[in-house]
């Protein structure tokens, strides 16, 4: 894709699977990659690939801060920003205030002081933001409170960001992926992704859920020059999944005849 080549992206939460996927796609396509997490082990891995690490919570503006100043010392520019960082914290109805503010401060408020620290060089190269938001923003989901509600708070966040940074000349769009296997889905199942295609099935139009790379194709189009139009939006990497509606892949009429 036109106009990665040679260009700088900060990618917290780069140690996760998605994030991971997100950074190999980079650097094929010639992208020079900070990541920033808080899992230092990961961030070794990625450190004996040859990719540069930070560790570091965005729930700290020092944090932040080091972000920012490693990736201008080390390459001198900033070009894209894509906020993979998350916190799957959530206790539904029972979560407490600290759990919602430590939520939020992940999931939201990390990514905008990120962005703050960034935005003048974001704005001296036209660059990109790239938010991740989720299925969980769009529909209930049982027992959960927290991650739905800070995904949707994202969607509104990247259209008010589009309309204030566009005088800069930054771009800022959103990926919603559906049922990815990720972290998350690891974990929950012990590594068995068969077990989650088969239950991910129900809730997509494809019978499986999505692999990463699936999702960091998406973001490389919100990067490149294809994209240069595009902005305010939100990319539904989701398999068809908010697409379906309650009746589900099987015809509901002839249920009425039977």
């Amino acid at each position: 894709m036109r106009g990665l080549k040679d260009k700088v992206a900060i990618v917290p939460g780069g140690a996760t699977k998605i994030g991971a996927a997100v950074v190999k796609c980079f650097r094929e396509h010639g992208v020079k990659v900070i990541v920033a997490d808080i899992d230092a082990k990961g961030g070794a891995a990625l450190e004996a690939d040859g990719i540069t690490f930070v560790e570091a919570n965005i729930r700290s503006d020092n944090d932040i801060a080091r972000i920012v100043a490693t990736a201008m010392e080390t390459y001198g520019r900033i070009d894209f920003l894509v906020n993979v960082a998350a916190t799957y914290l959530d206790n539904g109805a029972e979560s407490t205030r600290a759990e919602w503010l430590e939520a939020l401060d992940v999931n939201i408020v990390g990514s905008v002081m990120l962005m703050q620290s960034a935005r003048a060089e974001l704005a001296k190269n036209k660059g990109a933001i790239v938010n991740f938001g989720s299925i969980s923003a769009r529909v209930a989901q049982t027992g959960r409170w927290l991650y739905p509600v800070s995904k949707a708070a994202i969607l509104q966040l990247t259209r008010n960001q589009a309309m204030d940074l566009a005088p800069d000349g930054i771009r800022v769009n959103a990926v919603s992926p559906g049922w990815t296997w990720s972290n998350i889905m690891d974990s929950l199942t012990g590594g068995d992704r068969e077990k989650t295609d088969a239950v991910g099935a129900d809730y997509h139009l494809f019978p499986r859920v999505g692999d990463p790379e699936e999702v960091a194709q998406a973001i490389m189009f919100l990067c490149s020059d294809e994209a240069s139009f595009v902005t305010g939006t939100d990319i539904r990497v989701d398999g068809g999944y908010t697409a379906m509606g309650p009746e589900g892949k099987l015809p509901a009429i002839p249920r009425l005849m039977d």
